[in-house]
């Protein structure tokens, strides 16, 4: 198979595991361009990486030998650079969320399908052997009924972080925690049970942090098949914890803490699934292998060269998004957009 050859757009923190997973793909992907606005962060990023470098976005992503480009930008340039790139023939791979709002959300997605293009999301949680695994047991009916579900995610981000330029705004990230740290687990979460309606939600800034956007959201919701279940999503929680999925199932519970998998049945058996390292909780936010990094960029590759869509497509992923919108709808004190 030719390699596929890529251009990332971003530099930023975002931009690691993505650059290390490439590294390690060099035997699939071609990285032709690592492009960024800021010749800061180009010479930054060009210690770390042997990637050629450049600060002109718009040729990066013109250049013909380039086929894909992944958007790792902050939220509010994802549709623009999107877009320029769909409209010169590029699949795009791009980071979560989607966008700021379901309005631009909905534009990117739409551009993709309509271009005949890959479309790919960076929801990476997807990926881990762990969530595989409990995919799988669940879609074999290996608990059974699914009674009730509960999603934990109980992080940490010192004020530090929401006091870089942008960081929690509207403007610039669309939301808090929900877009910005929670959405893996919550489309994750979303992915294997299905959530069909949002009951009631609290969604609130704690005196913890000064920033524009949420820190706090809790929600009841209703899955799929009529269950009951609960989320509870803040950077408040120093130091900070993995994210905890529980399902109980009519035969047996399933329990996901970070890429950590525990399965307890009935009649006795058990079944674990290691986790790979940490998953960012922390004060420490690129605290976590690239692993399912890697995997979501292969899976995205191999798309391309067979002509379907990736796991994780533009579809799914304005779900997720119309889904954490629905639980900031759900507070009727709340009025921030979505």
């Amino acid at each position: 198979m030719n390699r596929l050859g890529v251009a990332m757009v971003g530099l930023g923190p975002a931009s690691l595991p993505h650059a290390r997973s490439l590294m390690d793909l060099a035997n699939l992907i071609d990285v032709k361009w690592a492009a960024t606005r800021s010749e800061a962060s180009a010479q930054a990023f060009a210690r770390q990486f042997a990637f050629p470098v450049t600060t002109d976005i718009r040729a990066a992503i013109a250049d013909p030998d380039v086929q894909a480009v992944l958007v790792l930008t902050p939220a509010n340039a994802h549709l623009d650079i999107a877009e320029a790139a769909l409209a010169a023939g590029k699949h795009v791979l791009v980071e979560k969320p989607l966008e700021t709002t379901l309005e631009r959300a909905g534009r990117l997605v739409a551009a993709g399908r309509t271009a005949g293009l890959r479309l790919g999301v960076v929801l990476q949680h997807r990926f881990r052997p762990a969530s595989v695994r409990l995919r799988e047991i669940l879609a074999s009916g290996g608990l059974g009924t699914v009674e009730t579900a509960s999603l934990n995610v109980p992080w940490w981000r010192p004020q530090a972080y929401y006091d870089a330029a942008g960081r929690g705004s509207f403007a610039r990230d669309g939301g808090g925690v929900l877009l910005s740290q929670a959405i893996h687990a919550i489309d994750l979460f979303h992915s294997l049970l299905g959530v069909s309606r949002v009951v009631a939600s609290q969604v609130r800034t704690t005196a913890l942090h000064r920033m524009e956007s949420e820190d706090y959201v809790s929600a009841l919701m209703e899955l799929s098949n009529g269950a009951p279940a609960s989320l509870l999503a803040t950077t408040s929680a120093y130091p900070g914890s993995p994210e905890a999925m529980h399902i109980v199932g009519s035969l047996g519970t399933a329990t996901l803490t970070g890429g950590a998998l525990k399965v307890a049945w009935l009649d006795g058996c058990e079944e674990a699934v290691e986790a790979e390292g940490k998953s960012g909780s922390g004060a420490a936010i690129m605290d976590f292998p690239h692993d399912a990094h890697r995997a979501l960029i292969a899976d995205f590759a191999a798309a391309v060269a067979e002509g379907r869509d990736p796991v994780v497509t533009g579809e799914e992923a304005l779900e997720t998004q119309r889904l954490i919108a629905a639980i900031i709808r759900a507070d009727p004190t709340n009025r921030q957009p979505v």
